[in-house]
């Protein structure tokens, strides 16, 4: 399949379904009220999404690279604040392995994808 939109982006795909996870979590009353990580882990999440956008507009593979980078690091940073979640008890343990098996997946999306500009020099 030829991708001429970023929405044709596997990982893109990916990381918007993440964020929809994340922001489902972060309405509970609990998590809801810790103002900070509620905040925190939606801007990652959001952040995984915008990268691969952004990249993918920058018109080279460089560039494309780099912006996936940025976005595997925010997914990254989605799987470390689930633990502070977790530990809270604002999520069940459930949750957290939906969530974190999402972001893994992701985030070996994002770098299969990498591989795959970086094949193409």
């Amino acid at each position: 399949m030829k991708i001429e939109r970023f929405e044709d982006i596997k990982a893109w795909q990916e990381a918007r379904r993440l964020a929809n996870i994340i922001y489902k979590l972060t309405t509970r009353p609990d998590f809801s009220k810790d103002f900070g990580l509620r905040d925190q882990i939606r801007r990652a999440a959001v952040s995984v999404m915008a990268n691969i956008a952004e990249g993918f507009e920058r018109k080279t593979n460089k560039e494309f690279r780099n912006f996936l980078s940025i976005a595997r690091a925010s997914s990254s940073e989605v799987r470390s604040h689930l633990y502070v979640a977790l530990d809270q008890n604002y999520i069940e343990k459930a949750d957290f392995d939906l969530a974190y098996k999402t972001c893994d997946e992701t985030s070996k999306l994002i770098f299969g994808f990498m591989k795959y500009l970086e094949s193409c020099k």
